[in-house]
C-alpha cells in the first residue's frame, strides 16, 4: 500500500474518531435533550456542506500530532 492510501486511511479514522468523541461529548453534556439533538443536526449538516473543510482540517491536526509525536521520540538532543 503507498503512503497517499496510508495517509488517506489515517485522516478518514482521525475525522471518524473526531465525530464519534464529539457526538459523545455532546449526549453526556448537561444540556436538555432537545438542545443536544440540535446542536448535533447542525454540526451534521456543517460536516455535509463543507467535507473538504474538515478533512482538512483533519489532515493538518494529524501533520501536527505526527510532529509532536516525532519531537518527544527524539528526546532532548544534546547541544552543540
Amino acid at each position: 500500500m503507498s503512503d497517499d492510501g496510508n495517509a488517506a486511511g489515517f485522516g478518514m479514522g482521525l475525522l471518524i474518531g473526531a465525530v464519534i468523541g464529539v457526538a459523545l461529548g455532546l449526549l453526556y453534556a448537561p444540556r436538555p435533550g432537545s438542545e443536544t439533538r440540535e446542536i448535533i443536526r447542525e454540526k451534521a449538516a456543517k460536516a455535509k456542506e463543507n467535507p473538504e473543510e474538515i478533512i482538512e482540517e483533519a489532515r493538518e491536526r494529524a501533520r501536527n500530532i505526527i510532529e509532536d509525536a516525532k519531537r518527544k521520540a527524539a528526546g532532548p538532543q544534546e547541544q552543540e
